[in-house]
């Protein structure tokens, strides 16, 4: 499974594919402070004329210009849309404690139990208790701001979850499955910039913002060091408001369905294509079309998940064949031997030489 790398941002950056919403909303708390308009739409090559004209699209460059621009000005990376301001700096000091966390699950721990001492108009922290119905168990990471008077357009909350969701998966290697983001609020008028920049379901007017996931990422080990990470703040916020490019193949989603389910709860064909909408005929032919099946999207699942878990220290071969969905270790080892062409034990161990 290919890492998240500081070189997968390029070429999109140039494109321009972000609504002329966000140069108003991005401004709103710098002007609101006496700053000048014209040297913030200057630092990011942004033709005054154009600011408020809604068929004017901006790249994701000017995007992150601007964001700068006025971080640099307000001395506050909450952009003056808190009640109070955070000091720059103070995201770079959360992230730097955060990576000494071994997994993901401890490094939203860390982030919450950072951002409750050192700020106080967030509340941030991971629910212990999960969302649960007969099939999927999903758990909730709570990111809200208490007070948004001063953040109209949402552009601080929406900020603040996206970023958690993508440094999460930068750290870890891979993209998080967000199975839901949530908002206090309900739609705004700009909802359908929400389809690009979260995966997963969108729920508006819920109790609070947050995400959910399934708890067996909170597992996944932080593989990246402490000079990738000196580069991931540098390059800030690029890396954040990166914009994927769609993948609209059935592969795609199956699997993202795949992984909302316990492992030992995996949907079969029927229940797939009645949450696709698609007769089970149709569904199967397509993924034979796309090259794969429901039985080889299934075992990938297990095979990735089960190669990052193996990467983790305190995870025996015995624990990563039960988190997997195997009832015998024996047939874990034989699956796994069958995917890689060697044991769970000698693949950990040729992996950690280049880990």
């Amino acid at each position: 499974m290919p890492a998240i790398a500081l070189t997968d941002v390029p070429e999109r950056r140039q494109k321009r594919h972000i609504a002329n919403h966000y140069i108003r909303a991005c401004i709103t708390g710098a002007l609101a402070q006496g700053v000048n308009e014209q040297s913030l739409l200057e630092a990011a090559d942004i033709p005054a004329d154009k600011a408020d004209d809604p068929d004017f699209l901006i790249t994701e460059q000017q995007l992150s210009d601007l964001i700068k621009a006025v971080w640099r000005t307000t001395k506050d990376e909450f952009m003056g849309l808190a009640p109070s301001a955070c000091k720059n700096g103070v995201f770079a000091l959360m992230a730097e404690l955060a990576q000494q966390a071994n997994t993901l699950g401890g490094m939203l721990q860390q982030s919450a139990r950072f951002y409750s001492t050192v700020y106080h108009h967030i509340d941030a922290r991971l629910d212990g208790e999960s969302l649960n119905d007969s099939q999927q168990s999903q758990i909730f990471y709570r990111l809200q701001l208490d007070d948004q008077g001063m953040d109209p357009d949402h552009l601080l909350q929406e900020f603040l979850l996206l970023m958690w969701q993508r440094f999460g998966s930068w750290l870890v290697g891979q993209h998080i499955p967000i199975s839901a983001t949530c908002f206090n609020y309900p739609a705004p008028a700009h909802a359908k910039e929400y389809r690009a920049m979260f995966t997963g379901n969108l729920i508006y007017g819920a109790e609070a913002c947050g995400f959910f996931l399934h708890p067996r990422y909170l597992q996944l080990p932080i593989i990246r060091t402490p000079d990738e990470l000196a580069g991931f703040l540098k390059a800030s916020p690029a890396m954040i408001l990166h914009r994927p490019g769609q993948d609209d193949r059935l592969t795609t989603r199956v699997r993202m369905l795949l992984q909302q389910y316990d492992f030992h709860q995996l949907p079969e064909l029927e229940a797939i294509s009645e949450a696709l909408h698609l007769a089970p005929r149709t569904l199967r032919r397509k993924l034979t079309e796309e090259g794969t099946s429901l039985r080889n999207l299934k075992e990938e699942l297990r095979r990735d998940f089960a190669m990052k878990l193996l990467v983790a220290e305190h995870l025996s071969v015995n624990d990563v064949s039960e988190r997997v969905g195997f009832s015998e270790t024996a047939a874990f080892c034989r699956a796994f031997k069958r995917w890689t062409g060697h044991s769970p034990s000698q693949w950990r161990t040729t992996e950690k030489r280049t880990f």
